[in-house]
């Protein structure tokens, strides 16, 4: 689905008809939004900006980082451009909130423009939906790189995050054996039990065909010795500098496919081992993007091991924020405020 936003000239138009207050900010709340989006949705929207991405079709300046020790977390700004709209998720990462505050650790606001008119079409929460892309960006890394036939799914961390990737994989790849495996064993025990897999280690959760690490680790929690040969891993927990889950001996072994050159190098899996130089570059193969458009390959034989190094991407954001946008409109859910005075 595409949304259809505001036509270039169409808010000049609508002030020379005197029609200018009829178009509003829509205001949109988590449990709007949950009425609203499927990962169907989600998937469809996040392969879309990978495509787009490949293609060279979006403008995407990097990710800003506002550090605050102090406070025990940090802010991300995310701004981008796809055809026809802009927006930017301001989103903190504060690991401690759940304890501290009884907070998310990760909460996000994204607010979807008109790049024309730069008027403010939507403000959304994007906390939920922050989840759901992350797990949906998982799941198109495991259709386009796991090898055909991949039986089981592995989870190296049990928190928030793993509910939607697996979500995302049953959209993507149904029926798959379920594994799951987490530093504290009884949160792998009650994922196990919502999700009909079994707890596991994580040497045993690193034995499936996919493997997804989802933790916040600043130390390798993945050893080579647990990956067969030909499993496709997505690690997704690694988003800012000094993060890392994976052995780098296992990123030497195999290839890695990563979401965007800059994110990865600076805040992704591959940055302590580029910064230690336990890396070889011509291990990174290119973008998920870059695969998807043919430009550069995925998998190349059955023993291969494939690593999508996912650091999160505004583009992912912007296109999921426009297909909500748009199922707003059409089933009249939010709140409209004048909130730009014309």
């Amino acid at each position: 689905m595409r949304p259809s936003l505001l036509p270039a000239g169409a808010w000049r138009e609508a002030a020379s008809s005197g029609l200018m207050g009829r178009v509003k900010t829509r205001i949109l709340t988590k449990a709007e939004i949950e009425r609203l989006v499927t990962m169907e949705h989600a998937v469809s929207a996040v392969e879309g900006a990978f495509r787009a991405h490949g293609a060279g079709e979006a403008l995407m300046p990097a990710k800003v980082y506002l550090d605050l020790p102090r406070y025990r977390g940090d802010f991300r700004a995310m701004p981008t451009y796809l055809e026809g709209s802009a927006g930017v998720k301001w989103v903190n990462s504060h690991p401690e909130n759940p304890e501290r505050h009884g907070l998310p650790a990760v909460m996000g606001v994204f607010v979807l423009s008109d790049p024309d008119t730069a008027v403010p079409l939507a403000v959304m929460d994007f906390t939920y939906l922050t989840a759901v892309r992350t797990g949906a960006a998982g799941a198109v890394a495991s259709k386009h790189l796991a090898r055909d036939g991949a039986k089981s799914l592995g989870f190296v961390g049990c928190g928030v995050q793993a509910r939607f990737l697996l979500d995302a994989h049953r959209a993507v790849l149904p029926g798959l054996d379920l594994k799951m495996a987490d530093v504290e064993p009884e949160r792998a025990r009650r994922f196990a039990a919502e999700a009909g897999g079994d707890a596991v280690s994580i040497e045993e959760a690193c034995a499936c065909d996919i493997v997804c690490t989802a933790t916040p680790s600043r130390g390798p929690v993945v050893e080579r010795a647990w990956v067969r040969r030909g499993a496709h891993v997505n690690a997704m927990g690694a988003d800012a500098p000094g993060k890392q889950e994976l052995d780098p001996a296992l990123l030497d072994d195999g290839v890695v496919v990563i979401d965007e050159a800059h994110q990865a190098q600076s805040s992704g899996e591959i940055n302590v081992p580029l910064g230690q130089r336990t890396l070889d570059r011509e291990h990174i193969r290119g973008t998920l993007g870059e695969v998807l458009v043919g430009s550069k390959p995925g998998r190349l034989s059955d023993d291969e091991i494939t690593i999508f190094d996912s650091t999160g991407l505004a583009i992912q954001d912007l296109a999921l924020a426009r297909i909500v946008y748009e199922l707003a409109r059409e089933q009249g859910i939010g709140t409209e405020l004048d909130l730009v005075s014309p």
